[in-house]
């Protein structure tokens, strides 16, 4: 008789703990759906951050520094220069470290940012003014970037610089 009523509390304890542990399962699988599922983030806050990467790579361009776009500018980087150079991330670089450019200044203005999703496209004046190859130049371009955002931030992976008249010899 013992042996029953132990028999039978232990099918009942069974047949109770199979939904138990099934509702245990499916609350920590939501509970993991929650954790791993990306916070949104502000809209103005990634616009912001847009910004602040325009800003920098001027000024990065501005010191003939090329750290900014190593850490900044995707692997698969293609971009064309004003004067209609298609170049990649590498060459870029080269084209911004190259010691014959002599910045006085160089600014971003008339920053506007548009974000869809983890794509986000700026646009912006590139006003420069400075000394290449012995000769003092002042020029204007409208600049159309394209970042993606992934796992470790914004990156630039494709750009498109287009002269504003007058048009004059200049290194980007």
């Amino acid at each position: 008789m013992t042996n029953i009523r132990g028999t039978m509390a232990m099918a009942i304890g069974l047949v109770l703990a199979s939904p138990w542990q099934t509702e245990q399962e499916w609350r920590s699988t939501c509970i993991q759906r929650c954790v791993n599922q990306p916070v949104p983030q502000d809209p103005e806050a990634q616009r912001q951050e847009i910004v602040s990467l325009e800003r920098e790579a001027a000024r990065a361009i501005q010191l003939n520094n090329g750290t900014f776009f190593r850490r900044v500018y995707s692997d698969e980087f293609s971009g064309t220069l004003s004067h209609g150079q298609i170049v990649n991330k590498q060459k870029f670089i080269e084209v911004v470290q190259n010691p014959l450019i002599k910045y006085d200044s160089f600014i971003a203005t008339d920053i506007r940012v548009r974000i869809d999703q983890e794509t986000a496209i700026a646009s912006c004046a590139w006003t420069a003014r400075g000394v290449f190859r012995g000769k003092r130049f002042s020029s204007q371009m409208r600049m159309l970037h394209v970042y993606v955002n992934g796992q470790s931030g914004w990156h630039l992976v494709a750009s498109q610089a287009t002269h504003l008249p007058p048009e004059s010899e200049d290194p980007l």
